[in-house]
């Protein structure tokens, strides 16, 4: 960590406790067997997120957001997700995610599965805890990036959430960049409680989702044993059930590849030229050059909500054995999926566009429209994967079938703890084994390559195999030659028996396992003017172990040039494995009657990227009874997840961003500052740094009467050594490093950016055609890449004036760059006290001061704040009136405006929005509305049974617009469902 002298000393006045506090803890327990503390001086402890001292008086000490099981059912939060909106500090920004955002593909979220992220910097740097210990990460990363899946974690179980939003690395080590979310599981029940749930919009479509629970419990003479069983089963819900996202929100945002019906891509006199088939399935689509094609929108396939089924259940069991109290938690889970992406497009085998088929597949139309449509043709000749020489044409499509995949995950948490105490001091020692299992299989809408290839030439046997070519005749080795497949063939069975030949389903199997012991102890230290100095210290022991093994078909491999077996789809292999151990302490120090000062460290050390060492400074001001004065300065790191280290090869996509560096955007974007992507393979780094944060907070917990409370607080998190991929910075790099520059196929361990192979061509004396004004090729050394973009124009006369990229450019996972970001929390409630019952006011939210980050590639700062999906201010307001016997009342939730999108978005796309009206030519900027919704809450209790009503979005408030967005609306701030509903009973069995 960088630290000025003065941090450095508190680091190691703070680090030498630590060593001197877990030896006392030693000696303490060694000495157990001989003390035992008697009945009448044992006193109750409370223990809060964010500390390990149990006794002192730390109310109001730090910015802690609570939320019961009471609030919880008041939101009519089926599942942790849903309840994670309704938090400030977990909404706005990309980091909190739940199923909206997942799919097939490697690029998108896991199927089925949700993460919770505050302040919007991503789930891996927010720790989350059941019952103040770790649970196993999703064996499926988020990219490369490592998560806890909440989806897990049922609901109804929770008895009350607490959520610190401030780095906490000095108490729970590792991943607390930005807090602590701390889900405290119900215990100590009595009786039994039968709950169902149901949930669904009010728009006509079934969007249900049922819930139903079970909690049990029974007290013993010494102990008790409560468990509990959540089942829950949600439908799916499409973007084709929504006025609203019915329909494309623009009708230049099509793309060129429709499904079941292709166009046809030739070249004739005009240059390349593209036109629709006859039996488009749409209407055509007049293109910017005037081309009539057959257009594809993705909100055809789009799922806003993937059918989702979990079955939970658990355990907590509690004995105690004299003064020792012996606890047990069991929570499992299985959950079932599944997750669509738009169809796969149908490329060559090399992954180019326009695949060939045989000018024979145009004879299913009538002579007349066949003569029409070969009017100007210049029919080519290729060679087909058998090599035969064929003559055709080239065809844009895609797969009729929206990509598929099933997933099954099953999660299971063992935790067992021995709590008691010597004299005054508490101890406490536990175990933990955590696991997630999860697999995989792509049940539709995958294809293999080389068969589907095959079966639109002519040369697919009907045992699977590629027929051989003699020069003469194909033959199959003890199978049948097939007929071709016909692309624009619709609607008849046998050419679709041949389609479903060359479908393949990968499989993809994920294990995330997690041991740990630990052992602390906390109490009173020493008396200072009449007050307690009280000490926790303990140490913790992690194995953990994470590995992703999908089939080979879906993996890119040297031998095949990085090619995946299959159209559309890759996938991440990793394994990796680390130790870790830490050494912890805490000491709070009542340094007068007034002012409290509190201290913490610790030190863990890593087997794989090496030891850390972070400190926590926090001081307490009580100037009265009701005013709490608090502020704290902490280190926070975030070691490089186990996927992120141990990351074989990773199949996705990466973006670079031309207007972070002009000259990448000279080289590769045509001098504008737009958004590119290109297939990429990852490498994971064993030389990542861990990602350090530096936070600083302060702020105020008032109570100017009984019935009124009021929390204010600034808060600030300087954040480092981020991880990612960077093809920009590559880009970049490779301008002056030949050692990046590769022309085709990059060779297994090879690192950088493949261009396109044209670049290296060479005349037949084995001259380089394209070079710069010293001879240099784009490989070689001093290369002046300016000089060698100019050639290839001369040369090749693209279309665009830009070096070509090729594919599967190669990446190392790296530490990219920094982000700062400031802001304030606030929390006012207050309670009107009448003769007939109470008038609840409550008003909490989230201003964002500063959201700087450096752009990709660029040591630029760009400010998010107020930009595309990072809203300055998120706000939410409640007013209920209570009675002993009902409630009734309502939520307000806001979300600010902010800038669109817009500069991503197509030429054409941007011509339509100026013909709208929406922009101008001089100023194309606008702002995505802001959102307010209003949730109607009530309930009324029976004498052995509860009945809620909630109303989310009960005016049926549309989300707001957003072009950028190619959903026409920001899936991570806002909703399309309009009003939901939602009913719940509960009946109390004594």
């Amino acid at each position: 960590m960088k630290k000025s002298n003065l941090l450095h000393k508190i680091s190691v006045s703070v680090g030498t406790l630590s060593y001197l506090s877990f030896c006392i803890s030693c000696i303490s327990n060694a000495a157990f067997a001989q003390t035992v503390t008697n009945e009448d001086e044992t006193v109750e402890r409370i223990q809060i997120t964010g500390s390990n001292i149990r006794g002192a008086n730390m109310e109001g000490a730090q910015p802690l957001t609570i939320l019961t099981s009471e609030d919880i059912a008041r939101t009519g939060a089926s599942t942790i997700s849903e309840l994670m909106r309704t938090v400030s500090q977990a909404r706005g920004g990309v980091g909190t995610f739940d199923t909206t955002q997942s799919g097939a593909t490697s690029t998108s979220t896991p199927p089925g599965q949700a993460a919770a992220s505050l302040r919007g910097i991503g789930p891996s740097a927010t720790l989350t805890l059941v019952n103040g210990r770790r649970i196993a990460a999703s064996s499926f990363a988020s990219g490369t990036e490592n998560f806890v899946d909440i989806n897990s974690i049922p609901a109804s179980a929770i008895e009350r959430v607490e959520i610190l939003a401030t780095g906490a690395s000095a108490i729970y080590g590792a991943d607390a960049v930005a807090g602590v979310i701390n889900y405290i599981l119900k215990d100590n029940y009595e009786g039994l409680e039968l709950s169902a749930n149901y949930e669904n919009t009010t728009n006509g479509n079934d969007h249900s989702a049922l819930n139903l629970q079970m909690l049990w419990g029974k007290n013993f003479d010494n102990g008790n044993l409560t468990a509990f069983v959540d089942y829950f089963d949600r439908k799916a819900i499409k973007a084709t059930d929504f006025t609203q996202t019915r329909e494309p929100l623009l009708l230049n945002s099509y793309s060129y590849l429709p499904k079941g019906t292709p166009n046809i891509y030739y070249e004739s006199t005009n240059d390349f030229y593209e036109i629709g088939a006859p039996n488009c399935a749409t209407d055509f689509i007049t293109t910017a050059l005037d081309e009539d094609i057959c257009a594809y929108y993705g909100n055809e396939d789009d799922y806003f909500e993937t059918p989702l089924e979990t079955l939970s259940g658990g355990l907590t069991y509690t004995h105690q054995f004299g003064e020792i109290t012996w606890r047990t938690d069991v929570l499992a889970s299985h959950t079932k999926s599944t997750s669509y992406s738009t169809p796969a497009p149908i490329n060559r085998i090399d992954d180019s566009e326009g695949p060939w088929v045989s000018l024979d597949a145009l004879n299913i139309f009538d002579e007349n429209t066949r003569n029409q449509l070969l009017d100007g043709i210049y029919p080519l000749r290729f060679y087909t994967q058998a090599g035969q020489r064929l003559t055709g044409l080239g065809y844009d499509a895609r797969f009729e079938t929206p990509r598929t995949v099933d997933v099954e995950t099953d999660t299971l948490r063992l935790v067992s703890s021995l709590l008691g105490y010597i004299n005054d001091w508490e101890w406490e020692a536990g175990l933990l084994y955590s696991r997630s299992q999860s697999d995989q299989i792509a049940s539709a809408g995958i294809y293999n390559r080389y068969r589907y290839t095959a079966a639109a030439h002519g040369e697919l046997c009907d045992d699977g195999s590629i027929a051989q070519f003699d020069g003469d005749n194909l033959t199959c080795s003890g199978a049948s030659l097939l007929p071709a497949y016909n692309p624009f063939l619709q609607g008849d069975a046998q050419n679709d028996a041949l389609l479903a030949l060359t479908q393949d389903k990968p499989t993809r199997d994920g294990t995330s396992e997690l041991i740990g012991i630990d052992a602390k102890i906390n109490g009173e230290l020493t008396q200072w003017n009449g007050n307690s100095i009280m000490l926790a210290a303990g140490i913790e022991f992690r194995r953990e172990e994470i590995t992703d093994s999908p089939s080979l078909n879906a993996q890119a491999r040297a031998e095949n040039a990085f090619l995946v077996d299959v159209y559309g789809f890759g996938s991440s292999a990793s394994s990796a494995s680390r130790n870790q151990v830490g050494l912890f302490t805490e000491l709070f120090v009542p340094v007068t009657d007034q002012v409290d000062l509190s201290l913490a460290g610790r030190f863990d050390d890593y087997s794989d990227f090496g030891n850390t060492f972070n400190p926590k400074v926090g001081i307490t001001y009580r100037p009265t009874d009701n005013l709490v004065l608090r502020g704290s300065w902490s280190t926070a790191f975030r070691a490089p997840s186990l996927t992120q280290a141990g990351v074989q090869l990773r199949t996705t996509r990466a973006s670079f961003d031309c207007s972070a560096n002009s000259a990448v955007a000279d080289l590769y974007c045509e001098g504008a500052g737009s958004i590119r992507g290109n297939n990429v393979l990852e490498l994971g780094n064993p030389n990542l740094r861990a990602e350090e944060s530096e936070t600083l907070s302060f702020g105020l917990a008032f109570s100017p009467t009984e019935n009124t409370h009021i929390t204010l607080d600034y808060w600030q998190f300087d954040h480092e050594d981020i991880v990612d991929t960077n093809m920009t910075g590559v880009l970049a790099a490779a301008i002056n490093d030949a050692s990046l520059r590769h022309c085709g196929v990059l060779q297994e361990g090879e690192i950088g950016i493949s261009y396109d192979e044209d670049l290296c061509l060479k005349d037949s004396d084995g001259n380089p055609l394209i070079t710069d004004s010293a001879g240099r090729t784009i490989e070689d050394d001093g290369a002046v890449l300016n000089e060698i973009l100019d050639e290839w124009i001369l040369f090749d006369s693209p279309r665009f004036d830009e070096l070509p990229l090729y594919r599967d450019h190669i990446l190392l996972l790296d530490n990219t760059g920094t982000q700062e970001l400031k802001g304030i929390d606030w929390d006012i409630t207050h309670d009107f006290k009448l003769s007939s019952g109470t008038i609840e006011l409550g008003f909490s939210g989230t201003h964002y001061l500063t959201y700087d980050r450096n752009k990709p590639g660029s040591d630029e700062i760009e400010s998010l704040a107020g930009t595309f999906r990072y809203p300055e201010t998120i706000a939410s307001a409640e007013l209920f009136y209570v009675q002993e016997d009902w409630y009734v009342g309502a939520y307000l939730f806001f979300t600010d405006s902010y800038q669109d999108d817009i500069i991503r978005l197509r030429g054409r796309e941007i011509d339509e929005l100026i013909d709208m009206g929406v922009i101008t030519e001089d100023n194309q900027q606008r702002n995505v509305s802001s959102w307010t919704t209003v949730t109607l809450s009530a309930g009324y209790y029976f004498e052995n049974a509860d009945l809620r009503l909630t109303i989310d979005n009960l005016f049926d408030r549309e989300a707001p617009t957003a072009f950028g967005s190619s959903r026409g609306f920001d899936a991570y701030n806002h909703d399309p469902y309009g009003t939901i509903y939602n009913v719940s009973l509960s009946y109390y069995f004594n």
